[in-house]
């Protein structure tokens, strides 16, 4: 048996142990297990009566069925739990709904394929269904693991010791620092967070750029963060466009125009830029002439000037001794030397 046959047959078992019609019609819009999830409203002007009602009944039927599945009286949801728990083991005792349905599914689950698994947590004893607010997504856990609050919890200490540490963490990090049997633990509970996000390893607060860049010039300072050293900006777009990001349909214009405007980009070569947090700084390659002669304070060498240069600057040597040619910044001392010219000081 497929996995969802398995989920299908303990649907369709649920369902067969609600005698009237109109509560499997209720529960089964409420959950969206045949199509669209409905409110309480929508529910009510269907069947005519009240929102108040359609949320008692709910809750009766909801009851009801969770007494069926601790009696053992549900046909066939036995061995949906036991698919839904051997998969979460394998993901760290809890997920996001719509995780654990990709994965059941074996392909992006449906909404309805979603309400499926959502449905099936929600009635299991042996399951914990979390419920979506501001602060988490739905999820399903192995209820030996805990109930809703203590997970949730859970979710909240990571939260806190992220947001202390001030900075993107790694799994293992965060293992070094908290009390869990694996790292693959504090992945799962992390993932049910809406406060945290992670790219590229790094976990971090979802309004931290670093791991959840939220336009074109964060982007580009993941990429240069990650690569380290200056890159060209059509090097750039290639890796936005192979990178984790959810956007990164991007144009080399864009990202080149982005590089232009943003001062923590720094050009210093033909196309290549650098980040300001390196130590580079803006100007051109007389500007950066003119910070070397004035922070030595004595002339230079030919030669010692253009090596310094370079380290600021992917320049050809040429154009380096080009530039000290300009008579109105630089003045020549003698055959090799140069400082700055009067008033250039």
């Amino acid at each position: 048996m497929d996995n969802a046959n398995t989920i299908e047959k303990a649907i369709q078992g649920s369902l067969n142990i609600i005698e009237q019609d109109r509560e499997r019609e209720i529960i089964s819009r409420r959950f969206g297990l045949s199509g669209q999830k409905e409110t309480l409203e929508q529910i009510g002007d269907l069947l005519n009566i009240t929102r108040e009602r359609v949320r008692q009944l709910e809750k009766a039927i909801l009851v009801r069925l969770r007494i069926g599945a601790d009696e053992g009286t549900i046909e066939d949801l036995a061995a949906a739990e036991k698919l839904l728990i051997r998969n979460l083991t394998e993901m760290g005792r809890v997920a996001r709904t719509a995780d654990l349905a990709d994965r059941i599914y074996g392909h992006k689950a449906t909404p309805t394929e979603r309400a499926r698994i959502t449905f099936i947590g929600a009635i299991s004893n042996v399951l914990t269904a979390l419920d979506e607010n501001d602060l988490y997504f739905p999820g399903i856990g192995i209820a030996e693991y805990g109930d809703a609050k203590t997970i949730h919890n859970r979710v909240d200490e990571i939260v806190s010791v992220i947001k202390k540490h001030g900075e993107p963490l790694t799994i293992e990090q965060l293992d070094g620092m908290l009390n869990y049997e694996h790292p693959d633990h504090i992945r799962a509970i992390a993932s049910i967070s809406k406060l945290l996000a992670t790219l590229n390893g790094f976990w971090g607060l979802a309004k931290w750029p670093t791991v959840n860049p939220r336009n074109i010039r964060d982007k580009i300072f993941v990429v240069l963060e990650a690569k380290k050293e200056p890159m060209h900006f059509s090097d750039i777009a290639d890796a936005i466009a192979k990178s984790e990001f959810r956007r990164k349909n991007v144009t080399i214009q864009a990202i080149h125009n982005e590089l232009i405007k943003d001062p923590r980009f720094i050009l210093i070569g033909r196309g290549i830029y650098a980040l300001n947090s390196w130590g580079y700084a803006r100007g051109t390659v007389s500007d950066i002439i003119t910070t070397i002669l004035r922070e030595a304070g004595e002339p230079l060498t030919r030669e010692e000037i253009v090596k310094r240069v370079l380290r600021a600057r992917k320049v050809k040597e040429t154009t380096v001794l080009l530039n000290l040619q300009n008579k109105q910044l630089f003045d020549k001392v003698d055959k090799d030397s140069y400082k700055l010219a009067e008033g250039n000081q």
